[in-house]
C-alpha cells in the first residue's frame, strides 16, 4: 500500500501553529512496517483540497489520512470536498453521527454542530475519545480526522489496527563507504525499480562518505543487490563498514 497524509490548515503554513500530525502518523506507520509515499500540508482552499484528493485517488494502492476541516465552521470544507471527489458529490445526514452529536451537546448541537453529521455517502465512523463526534472513513482506506491531535491520534491507531496492522517484513541492508556517490553510480544504475534503494552522501571534516541502503521483501534479492556494492568496493579497495541502520 502507498500511504499519504493530507494536513489541512492555513495556520500551519503561516506559522501560527506547528504541525504534530506528520511525525505521529509516520511513527505509527514505521512501527508497523509501512512508509509514507507523500505528505501534503495545504491551505483551506476547496479546489486545491479536491485536486490533492484526486491525485491520491488516482493511485489504486493509496491509503490516505486527512487531518482537519471536518468541523462546523464556515472554513471546514473537507466533508464536502471528500464527497465531491469520492462519492460524486453525494452526501447524507448520517443518523448515527447525528445522534452522537446530540448526545454530546444536547440543545447546543443546533444549529451549527449538527452539520458535522452531513457526510459523504457510505462512511464509517472513527471513534472520537475526546468529545464523541466521530471522524469518518471511506472504502476502508480514506480516513478523515479532526485537526486536533488529541482527537485524531486515537483515530489513526484505530484505523491502522483495524485495516493495516502489520506489513510483511522488508529486509534491508546498510553500509557506509569512504567514497563519494560518483564512485558507485555504475552499480546504482543496476538497481531495478522493485528494489528500495537509497544513497545518502555525507561530508565531515572535508572527507566524503556515502551510506547505501538496499531493501526488498525478498531477502535473497536484497542480499544479491546489496552484494553488488560490496563487490565493487572491494575491487576498488575502498574502505566500508556494514551498519545496522
Amino acid at each position: 500500500m502507498n500511504f499519504y497524509s493530507v494536513i489541512i490548515g492555513t495556520e500551519l503554513l503561516n506559522g501560527r501553529r506547528k504541525d504534530a500530525h506528520f511525525s505521529f502518523l509516520n511513527n505509527e506507520l514505521l512501527t508497523r512496517g509501512w512508509e509514507q509515499k507523500a505528505s501534503f500540508v495545504i491551505k483551506d482552499e476547496p479546489p486545491f483540497i479536491e485536486d490533492i484528493f484526486r491525485l491520491i485517488k488516482n493511485d489504486p494502492d493509496a491509503v490516505m489520512f486527512c487531518f482537519g476541516g471536518i468541523g462546523s465552521t464556515p472554513d471546514d470544507y473537507t466533508r464536502q470536498c471528500a464527497a465531491n471527489v469520492f462519492t460524486s458529490g453525494k452526501m447524507e445526514q448520517n443518523k448515527s453521527v447525528e445522534q452522537c452529536i446530540i448526545d454530546q451537546f444536547g440543545e447546543e448541537a443546533y444549529p451549527h454542530r449538527i452539520k458535522m453529521a452531513n457526510l459523504p455517502l457510505d462512511t464509517k465512523q472513527l471513534k472520537n475519545v475526546v468529545n464523541n463526534v466521530p471522524g469518518f472513513s471511506l472504502e476502508d482506506r480514506y480516513f478523515f480526522t479532526p485537526g486536533f491531535p488529541s482527537m485524531s491520534q486515537s483515530m489513526i491507531i484505530e484505523a491502522l489496527e483495524t485495516f493495516y496492522p502489520k506489513n510483511k517484513e522488508k529486509y534491508r541492508y546498510f553500509l557506509k563507504a569512504e567514497c563519494s556517490e560518483n564512485d558507485l553510480i555504475e552499480i546504482m544504475h543496476q538497481m531495478p525499480e522493485k528494489i528500495d534503494f537509497s544513497s545518502l552522501p555525507q561530508i565531515k571534516d572535508g572527507k566524503r562518505s556515502v551510506v547505501i541502503s538496499v531493501g526488498s521483501y525478498d531477502k535473497e534479492e536484497a542480499k544479491y543487490y546489496f552484494g553488488l556494492f560490496e563487490e565493487l568496493l572491494e575491487q576498488k579497495n575502498i574502505k566500508f563498514i556494514l551498519e545496522d541502520k
